[in-house]
This record gives structure tokens, C-alpha cells and sequence, in this order.
């Protein structure tokens, strides 16, 4: 029902985040320049693709097809309203949420009316759809740019009886020139086009949020940030240890569980599947923090998949069907570009910037290659590792294949830290690499290689991204898309031929979620590698992860 303070709320504005200030816009008027049609038009164009203005993210009408909705402020209104509807609509109305009495009050004066609650008025507005209600009522708005007949009640800020379409235009358009917009991740001035933008971002994950009701899997020390990430503004995720307790609640509940795959078992696949309970995988992002999450430093990117997971190759995922069937807008494209410059410029890997270090000179007139380990249990490497694990036998590949070239080789940062499998000796590793090096970011690293060989690492990724050629013994996500060199087999799925821009839009941009680690704020790829850089991004659980490095130092002495 519209209040007063509805009638008065920004048409742009965000949905609610637990504990951060995600205004897109705030109240009170500023005095702009008056749109020119153009840009009126563009402005309406995106809000009607990306379903955003009012309250978008409340739960979607329940019905289906054309309706006559009206929206009226006490059951007082009837009789006027009653005059405005012909015999054939009467069957087909939703009502305005009104209180108890006045609700009883409508149901015996239609019969066959429909009462609702609050919903997303997207859900409902479409070209077929006829809308009654005060001029001060925003759906009004949204329903004149959704493309509905707006019939209305009495005179407000978006239009007055009788009004036709151009005048109902002008006035929604005033009101969006008139509303003031600000960046949720900086506080500073913006403007409707990007207010748009963010919030098409924000109704996205909370529709993929909507239907997670539990957790499982999750370590303790992540479950806060992950909460921000999967919650929808009805409900956060229940977090479970017991596998069994978390099927029970979510088949009670009819949703589904948001897994870490590496922690659940088999059984629970399968037990979910039985009783179809849909399971969402989650895992780190590509850009992850700053900090090692062996460490037991917070993601502030993750993917989430309902398909599979990106690093399996034996079935689809989320991110390999964007890359086989995503169109590439030249927008996008143009941003993915843009994207590769900052982080080329900032000097970012997966787990933020890079420190001062010396690295050793390479030798003259030769071939540089790096081969960087990884843990060799990873999930990554027993899924899309074809049957190599070992850090020794890739190496060996390595030297086999570039037998005159210099080959470097990087112990995965976990595994030197002495939380995970995959250590080799030095001298073992020297007896086909010129090299052992450590320390220092990957990111400065790969700029002084010709090449890199990998299993599945991220490495070969980011090795993409500066230019650099890419062997791959198993089948990373990056693999098969005609960027790289593929020693093993790549599924028949994979047969696009993709761009770098191609590439980067879907896995940076398209596929992962972001929170902003200053806002605590869902946000894009470019705010988070900013924070990065600039050293605002930060670790509330400092404290433990100082313990973590030297409990990883104790175990890495007694394995020595």
C-alpha cells in the first residue's frame, strides 16, 4: 500500500544490505538541466531491462498472465474504482495490500479479486497489464515505463487524471533528473545511468540468493563474508556442520544449499539429488583478497554455480556455458578491456598486489619458462588434472617439451607455507629446473617469462591476460577456448573460439561476485582491485591468520 513515505522515496533506490549504507541515491531534490528526449529514452530502456526502480527485490507476484491492478489507499476507494472497470475484468484483478478489515472489506465487494502483499512490481507490470492507482503511487512510474495503461486516480508527482503518455513521460523524467545519485562504494556524486548499472548488479544476486536457505561446508572463519554474499533481503543462509541436518531443513523449506565442494562428501550429492534438493556450489574467486586463504584470510570474491563448478571439466558449469553461449555486447567487451588495463597496471593476482623482491636475472638469449606448482590435491587437479598430480612429473613434462629453454619453478605459496600437499625437495626440482624462486607476486613474475606451463593453475589464466604463452597439461576452465596450447583432452563443449576481451568478460565480470571489503557492500570487480591497490582492503581476522603462518611454519619444520 502506498504511505506517505513511499510516495517520497527515490524511484532509484537499493535494496536493503545488512549493516552497510547501500544508498544509490538519496532523498531531497537538486535543480539539473531538463533530459533531452535521447537520453529519457536510454534511461527508461535500461531501467525496463534490468527490472530496477521501486521495491524490485520483494518476492514476485503470485499469478501469471495480463491483470488489472490497482492499488488504493482504504477499501473507501472502492465504489470510485468500481466505475472504472468493465465486466470482463473483474475476474482478473490484484489487489493492493490493504489492512485486515479493509481486505474483507474488498473480497465482498469483487468477488473473484485477488489480495496481495508487497511485491517486486516487476513481476507484474508488462504490456498487458492495466494499472489504477494514485499519482503519487511509483508504480505508476514503473508501470508507464514498463509500457502498461496507467489509469490514475488522483493528481501526485508522477501525473494526474487524464494525463496521456507524453505528459506521464515528462514527469517521470523530472523526477529522475531531480533525484540526487551517489556511488554506494565512494559517497561521491553520480548519476542515473550508473545508479541503473549497480542496481541491475544487486538484482541479479539477489535473485540467484533467493532460493538459499542453507549452508553447508562453509569454515567457520569465511561464513560472515559468505552470509554477505548469499543472502537476499527476506532471509541470510542457515549455517550447518551435520550434512544430514542441513538436507532435512533445506527439504523442509523447499530451497536449496549452498556447498563448499571440497568439504562435502559424495553421499550428500547424491542424498540431495534423491530428494531434490538442489545444491550450489561456491568457491574462491579469481581476484580473492589480500592474503592467503590457507591463512585463513576471508574471500572478498567468490563463484557461484549451480551447474557444477568452473575447475570440474567433466560436466557443464555456470562459467563454461556463459563462455560457449554469451553473447559479448561491445559495452561489455569494452569494459573487459578496460578491466585488463587496471589490473595490468595495478600489478594484481588472486591474492592482491605484489611486494618489492629481487628476482634472480634470467639467462641471456634463452626462453624463459615457469612452471608453477600447485597443491596436489586440489580439487582442481584430481577433477581437470587428466591423471597428473604431481608437481615433479609436470615439471618433468615441462623440461621434455622446452628442453632448451630456462624453466623456472614456483612452489605454490600453501603448500611453502606448509598447510597443503605437493612439497618437492629443491634438489629434486633442480634436476630439471634451472630454478627454484619464491616470494614475491606472481604478477611482476610473469612479466619476466616468455611462457608458463601448467596443470590446472590460475597461473596460466593470468598468464593470458599479460601476453604471455600458456601450455596446459590438464584442462583448466581457460582451457579449449583457442587461447592456449591443450595437451589434454577438452570436451566437445568447448569448441568457441573466444577473444581474450571474450574470456575476461565472462570470468571476471560475468561469473563472480565481489564485496567490497571498506562498504561490506556486494560491488564490482573494479572496486574491489581499487581497494586492493590502495591498500584499504582488509583482514578482520588478522589476528588468526598470524597464528595460521605459524602453526604453517611448525608443520613445514617437522615434514623438513
Amino acid at each position: 500500500m502506498p504511505t506517505d513515505s513511499i510516495d517520497t522515496l527515490p524511484l532509484l533506490r537499493s535494496p536493503p544490505f545488512l549493516g552497510a549504507v547501500a544508498a544509490v541515491s538519496q532523498p531531497g531534490i537538486i535543480v539539473p538541466p531538463p533530459l533531452t528526449p535521447e537520453r529519457v529514452e536510454t534511461l527508461f530502456a535500461a531501467m525496463r531491462e534490468a527490472r530496477v526502480g521501486g521495491c524490485f527485490w520483494a518476492p514476485h507476484a503470485p499469478q501469471t498472465g495480463p491483470v488489472t491492478l490497482i492499488r488504493i489507499r482504504s477499501a473507501v476507494e472502492v465504489q470510485s474504482v468500481r466505475a472504472k472497470l468493465n465486466d470482463a475484468e473483474h475476474g482478473a484483478i490484484v489487489w493492493s495490500p490493504l489492512p485486515g478489515r479493509d481486505a474483507l472489506t474488498l473480497r465482498h465487494a469483487l468477488a473473484g479479486a485477488t489480495i496481495v502483499g508487497d511485491v517486486d512490481p516487476w513481476s507484474v507490470l508488462n504490456g498487458a497489464t492495466r494499472l489504477i492507482a494514485h499519482g503519487d503511487d511509483e508504480w505508476v512510474a514503473l508501470a508507464h515505463i514498463a509500457g502498461c495503461s496507467v489509469d490514475i486516480l488522483t493528481p501526485g508527482r508522477f501525473g494526474q487524471s487524464g494525463a496521456d503518455a507524453a505528459q506521464l513521460r515528462r514527469r517521470i523524467a523530472e523526477n529522475l533528473a531531480k533525484t540526487r545519485y551517489r556511488d554506494p562504494f565512494t559517497g561521491l556524486a553520480a548519476n542515473a545511468e550508473s545508479a541503473i548499472e549497480q542496481l541491475a548488479n544487486w538484482r541479479g544476486m539477489v535473485a540467484g540468493n533467493r532460493s538459499i536457505v542453507a549452508a553447508c561446508g562453509i569454515a567457520w572463519w569465511k561464513r560472515h563474508e559468505i552470509a554477505r554474499f548469499l543472502r537476499s533481503p527476506e532471509q541470510a543462509p542457515r549455517f550447518f556442520r551435520s550434512e544430514r541436518r542441513a538436507l532435512d531443513y533445506a527439504a523442509r523449506r523447499g530451497g536449496s544449499i549452498a556447498v563448499w565442494p571440497s568439504r562435502i562428501s559424495a553421499g550428500m550429492a547424491e542424498e540431495a539429488l534423491s530428494r531434490n534438493v538442489a545444491l550450489i556450489r561456491v568457491e574462491d574467486g579469481f581476484v580473492r583478497s589480500v592474503g592467503l586463504g590457507s591463512n585463513l584470510v576471508p574471500p572478498s570474491s567468490i563463484t557461484v554455480d549451480r551447474r557444477g563448478i568452473h575447475y570440474d571439466p567433466t560436466r557443464p558449469s555456470d562459467l563454461e556455458t556463459l563462455l560457449a553461449t554469451a553473447d559479448f555486447p561491445p559495452p561489455l567487451i569494452a569494459r573487459a578491456e578496460r578491466l585488463i588495463g587496471i589490473i595490468l597496471r595495478s600489478e594484481i593476482s588472486k591474492y592482491g598486489g605484489n611486494d618489492e623482491h629481487a628476482f634472480p636475472p634470467r639467462m641471456a638469449g634463452r626462453r624463459l619458462v615457469l612452471v608453477p606448482g600447485q597443491v596436489e590435491d586440489d580439487m582442481s587437479v584430481r577433477l581437470g588434472g587428466g591423471g597428473l598430480t604431481s608437481n615433479l612429473d609436470l615439471l618433468r613434462r615441462a623440461r621434455a617439451l622446452e628442453p632448451e629453454a630456462e624453466i623456472w619453478f614456483r612452489p605454490h605459496p600453501d603448500v611453502d607455507a606448509g598447510h597443503r600437499k605437493g612439497a618437492v625437495r629443491d634438489a629434486d626440482l633442480l634436476e630439471h629446473a634451472d630454478r627454484v624462486v619464491r616470494g614475491g607476486g606472481m604478477a611482476r613474475l610473469l612479466e619476466r617469462v616468455d611462457g608458463v606451463h601448467v596443470l590446472t593453475s590460475l597461473t596460466g589464466f593470468e598468464a593470458l591476460l599479460r601476453g604471455r604463452t600458456v601450455t596446459c597439461h590438464g584442462t583448466p576452465f581457460y582451457a579449449g577456448w583457442g587461447l592456449t596450447s591443450d595437451l589434454a583432452p577438452v570436451s566437445r563443449r568447448r569448441g568457441r573460439k573466444l577473444t581474450l576481451d571474450q574470456l575476461v568478460a565472462a570470468v571476471l565480470i560475468l561469473y563472480p561476485r565481489y564485496l567490497d571489503p571498506v562498504s561490506h557492500l556486494p560491488c564490482p570487480p573494479e572496486v574491489l582491485i581499487h581497494r586492493m591497490t590502495d591498500g584499504a582492503s582488509h583482514n578482520r581476522l588478522g589476528w588468526v591468520s598470524r597464528i595460521r603462518k605459524i602453526q604453517g611454519w611448525i608443520l613445514k619444520q617437522r615434514r623438513s
